[in-house]
């Protein structure tokens, strides 16, 4: 698969400081493109840094989510494999042409158009949440106070769920998310709960519909008339709570941390606004904190810059490593704030992009433009090398981040 001798990486990766990437990515890009790493479980997968393979891993459907597959790596210590390999992620279809009729179902809601009559309201939140946090005192963790509570009450507003639940759904995903922290039994009694409740919220919605997501999703069919099985419709409501709070929560923090890092990128965006945008896509690109990265499974022999992989190979693409190859951007490894295009991979790439990317965008972009009106004094309350990571999670996050103004 690799190198007689290469040595077996531990995966993640770990690095010198929150917001660095580790000082292997660059290495494994230039001389080991397909790296032998070991997993928190113990099992051994391949590691892909460059940018050109990893989109081309995540666009061949070849290469499938089925990791529950005979001889497949398991990811995590525990027996479920996290979000990865839990009853959500295999209550959706997961391949061909079903994944496409679900994806087309639930993807009218998270439209560019959409989104942006969103904005005002997401607007509006993210003003009463800066309200309240100004009002505390002249600093605060911008993570716990605005990055956590706006995404999940932009989340339970557009699945119709009273975010009073907001700690439920914390816990929840955690268990979904964090591949070191519980015990198997944990995870279960959590999923179990998790399941129930979405299984009894779509009850109540069915009887009395509400103008959100699920509601639409429970009376819709698709083309030829089809509606979402009772499976699909708890799965969905899942995943999108867990997948529309927990990686835009973190991705807040972690671009505010970015651009306060070097103030000189703050003054740049209090100078001209219209690089908000360009910006957020260039938080997304520069990222060196994501998480987990996205794994595969290979059922069939194949290769992957110029190396053979043998059926029953767990893949895990690293989009942020592919996103600093100097191969595919000029100066990656510099924050360029106006920088287009950016073709960067942080949503993915193929079948299995990122359904909630234009949402995520929307929540990133409004955060960011109510910030720069609000707080134009804001900065880091920390030295960046003193900001800490999030350990164990499926997706990367600061622990918290203290700024004042």
């Amino acid at each position: 698969m690799t190198g007689e001798g290469e040595q077996v990486l531990d995966y993640p990766i770990p690095s010198a400081a929150a917001l660095e990437p580790p000082a292997e990515w660059a290495r494994l890009r230039q001389g080991c493109p397909v790296a032998r790493v070991s997993l928190p479980s113990g099992d051994e997968a391949s590691l892909l840094t460059r940018y050109d393979d990893v989109k081309r891993v995540l666009s061949d459907p070849r290469f499938t989510r089925q990791l529950s597959a005979e001889g497949a790596a398991r990811i995590s210590a525990n027996e479920s494999g996290g979000v990865f390999n839990s009853s959500l992620a295999t209550a959706l279809p997961q391949a061909g042409d079903a994944h496409q009729r679900w994806r087309r179902m639930v993807g009218k809601w998270f439209t560019a158009r959409r989104m942006t009559a969103l904005r005002p309201e997401i607007e509006a939140m993210a003003d009463r949440l800066i309200d309240d946090m100004v009002a505390r005192g002249d600093q605060a963790d911008l993570k716990a106070s605005l990055g956590f509570p706006l995404p999940v009450w932009v989340i339970c507003t557009m699945l119709g769920v009273p975010d009073s639940d907001r700690d439920r759904f914390a816990h929840w995903s955690d268990t979904l998310l964090n591949l070191t922290r519980y015990e198997q039994a944990e995870i279960d009694a959590a999923q179990a709960e998790f399941v129930e409740y979405m299984a009894a919220h779509i009850a109540a919605k069915r009887a009395a519909p509400g103008d959100d997501l699920l509601s639409e999703l429970i009376a819709g069919t698709d083309a030829e008339g089809r509606r979402l099985s009772d499976a699909e419709l708890v799965g969905t409501g899942m995943g999108l709570l867990v997948a529309g709070h927990e990686t835009t929560a973190n991705m807040i923090g972690k671009m505010v941390a970015m651009l306060l890092a070097d103030r000189t990128r703050w003054e740049r965006l209090l100078a001209d606004r219209s690089l908000v945008r360009t910006a957020v896509e260039e938080a997304l690109r520069f990222d060196a904190n994501p998480g987990f990265g996205m794994p595969r499974y290979i059922g069939e022999d194949a290769e992957v810059a110029d190396i053979q992989l043998s059926a029953g190979t767990t893949v895990v693409c690293s989009m942020a490593a592919a996103n600093r190859d100097a191969t595919a951007f000029d100066g990656a490894d510099e924050m360029d704030l106006g920088r287009s295009p950016n073709p960067h991979l942080a949503f993915g790439a193929g079948a299995h992009s990122c359904l909630g990317q234009a949402l995520a965008r929307t929540e990133l972009q409004a955060v960011l433009d109510v910030l720069l009106r609000r707080l134009p004094t804001l900065e880091l309350a920390v030295a960046p090398d003193d900001l800490n990571r999030v350990e164990g999670l499926a997706v990367g996050g600061l622990r918290e981040l203290p700024v004042r103004w």
